[in-house]
C-alpha cells in the first residue's frame, strides 16, 4: 500500500509538468513567428530606406556639380566685368581727351549760372549737363505710396526701416507729387542751344534791386554751397577705385574721386546692444556718448568705449517695450534728458542716477528732444502734432507750437506729427520737421511761427542748424536734403530790412527763407543730418545703411560709410569734431574718429 502510495504520488507531478512544457513550446513558437515578422518588417524597411538613401546621395551630388558649374560661371563673369570695365574706362578716358581738345567751343559744357537758374536749384534740380562718367541717377518720376511701413522695434535685425510707429503717427496721405526731374542730358543740351558762343541773357525785371541769392558772397561759416554736380556712383564697390577705398574688417569708406581728400574716417568703437538704437548723441565736451535702446539709455566713455552708465526707470513695467526715441546732454553734461513712447520726458541725473524732473503734456510718443546752449530750456516733438518748449528750473512748458493737419482735396489731410526738433546756437529759434512734409521755425521769445518750409516731397525726418545758425538742414524720406537759408528769417528778428516780399503759398505767407541747394545722393530714406562744428560738412545716416558726407560748398558727396547691416537711424558729430557716432536698426552702435 506504501509502495502504491508512493508511485501515485511521484507519478501525478511528472503529469502535471508535461503540460505546461508543451504550452511554452507553443508559445515560444508564436514569439518566434512574431519575431520573424518584425524581422522581414525592417529588413522591408531597411531596403527602402537604402534606396531612398542612394537617391539623396545622387541628388546631392548632382547639386554639388551644380553648385561647381555655377561657381565657375561666376568667376568667368566676374572676369568678364573686369575687363568691360577696363575697356570702358580706356573709352572714357580717349572721349576726355577728344573733349579737353574740343574746348571751350564744347556744346555740352555746363550751362553757366543765371538769374533764372535759381528756381531750378532751389526746387531740387541740379542746374548742370550730365558728364561722361556715369552719375548716380534718380528714379524715373513715379507716385508715392499712401502709406509707410510701421516701425516694429522688437523685430530682429533686417532690412526694413525701424521708422517712427504708425500706430501712434497714422499713415499719410500725399499729394501725388514726382521726384525732381533729372538733369538734362548732352542731346537734349545740343537740341536747345545752337553751336554758337552763348550770349549774355536776358535777366526779368527784379522785384528788389538785390543780387541773387546765389551770387551773393557767403557770409562766415554759412552754409551757401554753390550749383549742385552730379555724384559718383557708389553702388558698385568691387568696381571702384582702389585708390579712393579704405576698408576694415567689417566696414568700408568710399572717397569721391572728383574730389581731393580732406578728411579721413576708422572704426574705433562697436558698442552692442540687445534691441535696436533709435538714437545717438555726444555730450558738449565729447567724452562721452549716449545711446536711446529698449527701456534703458545707455552712456558710454568714448575713448575707451566702456559703459559707464545704464539710466532705467525703476517704475516702468517689466513686460512690454518702452523705446527711448531720443536722447540729449545739457550743456555742462550732468543730466541727460530722455524722450520715450509713454509720452513722458525725463531729465536724469547722470550721477546719482536719479530723475531730477519729469515733464509731461504730450499726447503721443517723443521722438526727438534738443538741450537750449544755455541750459535753460528743452524742445521736444512728438507725434500729437506739436512741439514744446519746457523751462528747466520751473518745470513748466513755455510754449506749445501745434501744426494743423494740411487738407488735401483729394487725399484728405495729411497726418502733421513733429519727427524731429533742433534749438539754434543762439537760443532765438526753435525748427521741426514734420510728417506733412513741412519744415517750420518759431521765434522762442514770442512762439510765433516764422517759417513754413515747402519743398520736400514726402516727410522730414531730421533738421539741424549750421553752427553760426544762419542756414537749416533737413533730411526727409524723398532721399534728399535741403540746406535752407535763414539770413531773411534772422534780420524779421532782429527788426532789421528783411527782404520786401515774404514767400507766399496760395496767398498764405510762410517766411523769408528760402531753399538754397538740394543734396541729391542717398539710395532710400534719410532718416538723420547733423553738422559739423566748423559748419565745413554735413552728414546723413540713410536706410542704405550708408552715412555721407556731404561738402556745402559744392555739395557733393566727399565721402561715403558703410558698415552698418541695417538702417542708419541716428547720427551725431562730436562737438569738438573728432568722432562721428551711429544708430543703427542693427542692433550696434558705432563711433568712428
Amino acid at each position: 500500500m506504501s509502495s502504491s502510495i508512493y508511485n501515485h504520488r511521484h507519478l501525478q507531478p511528472a503529469n502535471a509538468s508535461a503540460q505546461p512544457q508543451s504550452v511554452s513550446t507553443s508559445r515560444l513558437s508564436e514569439l518566434l513567428d512574431i519575431v520573424k515578422q518584425e524581422f522581414d518588417s525592417i529588413s522591408s524597411n531597411g531596403v527602402m530606406i537604402k534606396e531612398q538613401r542612394d537617391e539623396y546621395e545622387h541628388k546631392l551630388a548632382a547639386q554639388i556639380n551644380e553648385i561647381h558649374t555655377l561657381k565657375q560661371s561666376f568667376h568667368d563673369l566676374k572676369n568678364l566685368h573686369t575687363d568691360l570695365v577696363a575697356t570702358y574706362e580706356e573709352e572714357i578716358a580717349k572721349l576726355r581727351k577728344e573733349l579737353d581738345s574740343r574746348q571751350p567751343h564744347s556744346p555740352i559744357a555746363p550751362i553757366a549760372p543765371n538769374n533764372n537758374s535759381n528756381q531750378s536749384t532751389r526746387a531740387g534740380t541740379p542746374n548742370v549737363v550730365a558728364p561722361l562718367t556715369k552719375p548716380n541717377q534718380l528714379p524715373p518720376p513715379t507716385l508715392f505710396s499712401n502709406q509707410h511701413k510701421p516701425f516694429q522695434p522688437n523685430q530682429p535685425p533686417s532690412s526694413q526701416s525701424p521708422l517712427p510707429n504708425n500706430n501712434q503717427l497714422h499713415a499719410i496721405k500725399r499729394s501725388q507729387s514726382p521726384f525732381p526731374p533729372p538733369a538734362i542730358n548732352p542731346q537734349q543740351q545740343q537740341q536747345q542751344q545752337p553751336p554758337q558762343p552763348p550770349q549774355p541773357p536776358q535777366l526779368p525785371p527784379q522785384p528788389t534791386p538785390q543780387p541773387p541769392i546765389d551770387s551773393q558772397p557767403p557770409p562766415p561759416n554759412s552754409l551757401q554751397p554753390i550749383n549742385q554736380p552730379l555724384q559718383p556712383d557708389f553702388s558698385d564697390i568691387d568696381a571702384f577705385p582702389k585708390e579712393y577705398k579704405k576698408e576694415g574688417s567689417d566696414w568700408i569708406a568710399l572717397y569721391n574721386p572728383q574730389l581731393s581728400r580732406t578728411l579721413d574716417v576708422s572704426l574705433v568703437h562697436n558698442l552692442v546692444h540687445e534691441s535696436v538704437v533709435c538714437c545717438v548723441r555726444f555730450s558738449n565736451d565729447g567724452n562721452f556718448l549716449a545711446t536711446g535702446c529698449n527701456k534703458t539709455a545707455q552712456i558710454y566713455d568714448t575713448k575707451t568705449g566702456a559703459k559707464i552708465s545704464v539710466l532705467v526707470d525703476d517704475n516702468v513695467p517689466i513686460k512690454g517695450d518702452l523705446y527711448i526715441r531720443s536722447v540729449c546732454f545739457s550743456p555742462d553734461s550732468k543730466y541727460l534728458a530722455t524722450g520715450a513712447e509713454d509720452k513722458q520726458i525725463r531729465v536724469w541725473d547722470i550721477q546719482k542716477k536719479k530723475i531730477k524732473s519729469l515733464f509731461t503734456g504730450h499726447k503721443q510718443e517723443i521722438y526727438s528732444l534738443d538741450f537750449s546752449n544755455d541750459g535753460k530750456f528743452i524742445a521736444s516733438g512728438s507725434g500729437d502734432k506739436t512741439a514744446r518748449l519746457w523751462d528747466i528750473e520751473s518745470n513748466t512748458c513755455l510754449h506749445t507750437f501745434n501744426i494743423e493737419d494740411i487738407i488735401m482735396c483729394d487725399t484728405g489731410p495729411i497726418d502733421s506729427g513733429v519727427t524731429s526738433v533742433a534749438i539754434s546756437p543762439d537760443n532765438r529759434m526753435v525748427a521741426a520737421g514734420s510728417l506733412d512734409t513741412k519744415v517750420r521755425v518759431w521765434d522762442v521769445k514770442t512762439g510765433n511761427q516764422l517759417e513754413r518750409l515747402t519743398g520736400h516731397k514726402d516727410s522730414v525726418y531730421s533738421v539741424a542748424f549750421s553752427p553760426d545758425g544762419k542756414s537749416l538742414i533737413s533730411g526727409s524720406l524723398d532721399r534728399t536734403l535741403k540746406i535752407w537759408d535763414l539770413s531773411g528769417t534772422i534780420s524779421a528778428i532782429n527788426g532789421g530790412n528783411p527782404p520786401p516780399v515774404k514767400n507766399e503759398i496760395n496767398g498764405e505767407k510762410t517766411g523769408y527763407a528760402v531753399c538754397i541747394n538740394t543734396l541729391v545722393g542717398h539710395k532710400d530714406y534719410v532718416l538723420s543730418v547733423a553738422v559739423s562744428p566748423d559748419g565745413k560738412y554735413i552728414v546723413s545716416g540713410s536706410k542704405d545703411r550708408g552715412v555721407q558726407f556731404w561738402d556745402p560748398k559744392n555739395a557733393q558727396t566727399q565721402l561715403m560709410l558703410q558698415g552698418h547691416k541695417n538702417s542708419v537711424i541716428s547720427i551725431d558729430l562730436s562737438p569738438r569734431g573728432q568722432f562721428l557716432a551711429t544708430g543703427s536698426g542693427d542692433y550696434h552702435a558705432r563711433i568712428c574718429e
